[in-house]
């Protein structure tokens, strides 16, 4: 298994790794679906609908929407995260389109310090999604990056001066 960080062009995941390996240091073992009761679900009509406490409203209620959402409880709950460091559907442009990123935090002086990108469960986490939150974070250039489809969670630290990438073994405190 091999991937490529699109910002640096080396492999996030190095050739000759076992699968085991893999799995045993480089995927995070987080159960989200436990943050599953403190989730607001609602029925309007024929619809369901989970309610996004940083967006403080309703939103129909969509496979990688349930993944936001239980990561962004773990967040609050496990790694004490406050709610007012979070933004959720952060704009940015990348190569001149108007993008989104699931998840951006801040640090206490206000500059972005982890982003994560969310997927279905459905979604495997692939070259395509590395590739997708590298390009998002070329222009939030974070110290860590976070990607899961709520099954697989990889996070990692980046070190812009040697243009490389550590994973880690869990999500960072928040500084």
């Amino acid at each position: 298994m091999e991937f490529y960080c699109q910002l640096t062009c080396k492999p996030l995941i190095f050739n000759g790794l076992s699968q085991c390996y893999f799995n045993k240091i480089m995927l995070l073992n987080i159960d989200y679906t436990v943050y599953k009761d403190k989730l607001k679900i609602r029925k309007t009509g024929t619809r369901l609908e989970i309610y996004d406490p940083m967006r403080r409203r309703y939103f129909v209620l969509q496979p990688e929407e349930l993944v936001r959402q239980m990561v962004i409880q773990y967040l609050i709950i496990e790694k004490k995260y406050p709610l007012s460091r979070m933004r959720v559907e952060k704009g940015l442009t990348v190569n001149g389109l108007m993008k989104r990123c699931d998840i951006l935090i801040f640090d206490k002086q206000l500059q972005p310090y982890l982003l994560v990108e969310c997927k279905s469960a459905k979604i495997a986490v692939n070259q395509a999604v590395f590739d997708q939150i590298a390009r998002y974070n070329l222009t939030f250039r974070v110290p860590y990056l976070l990607v899961t489809n709520g099954i697989a969670t990889f996070c990692c630290k980046m070190n812009y001066d040697t243009e490389g990438y550590e994973f880690l073994e869990e999500i960072p405190v928040l500084a």
